[in-house]
């Protein structure tokens, strides 16, 4: 087994872009060692593993003994699924990515949204977002300030970053967001709703947005 991977293999184990890994680095998140003379990211195994751990990230069995060859036999598979038919892009309408590091709260907004029709998909940290808005392409983010780790003005400034996600439409969920206005702003949001909320209004609100 491969004890060490490039940024490129580290990418298609998280089912993210590798542009996200190298963001991830440089941002102390994921830690990795560069090589002499040409500079390219490696990252060690267990680091990965261990990354891969304290965000909750499913671990593949490859990672877990698996031999190199089948590693490199896997790794296609393990390539986030863009779907380019027209009629599967516009069921991602539909799609909402719940940001929240508090579990009963997410849970609450994750019932409510339900109940209207949306499909919904919670992540618990800003690291679990950006694999999560990958993998489930969503339309629209519902996003919390105040998260341990990456917090979400770091996670809105990821998403206004990526020509990828152009697309998608912010609404800051907080109760936070007056001390973080000036930065929200800066990077643009699509709306911010205080909490507590009632339902009604942030059903009213991504209404508006949709």
């Amino acid at each position: 087994m491969k004890d060490v991977l490039t940024t490129g293999e580290t990418a298609k184990y998280c089912g993210v872009n590798f542009r996200t890994i190298i963001r991830w680095i440089e941002k102390g998140y994921l830690e990795a060692y560069k090589l002499p003379g040409r500079g390219d990211n490696r990252i060690k195994v267990e680091s990965l593993l261990r990354f891969m751990k304290e965000n909750n990230m499913p671990i593949p069995a490859e990672l877990s003994g698996q031999g190199a060859s089948e590693i490199r036999q896997s790794e296609a598979k393990l390539l986030p699924n863009i779907s380019s038919d027209p009629e599967e892009q516009s069921k991602q309408s539909n799609k909402i990515l719940v940001v929240e590091d508090e579990s009963l709260m997410a849970k609450s907004i994750q019932r409510t949204l339900l109940r209207a029709g949306y499909e919904v998909e919670l992540a618990a940290n800003g690291i679990e977002a950006g694999i999560k808005i990958e993998k489930f392409k969503p339309a629209f983010v519902t996003l919390d300030i105040q998260m341990p780790g990456m917090n979400g003005v770091q996670v809105l400034q990821a998403i206004r970053e990526n020509i990828d996600y152009k697309h998608i439409k912010v609404l800051i969920v907080s109760a936070n967001a007056d001390t973080y206005r000036e930065q929200i702003e800066q990077h643009g949001v699509e709306g911010i709703i205080e909490k507590p909320f009632k339902s009604e209004e942030l059903l009213s609100k991504l209404a508006q947005l949709g």
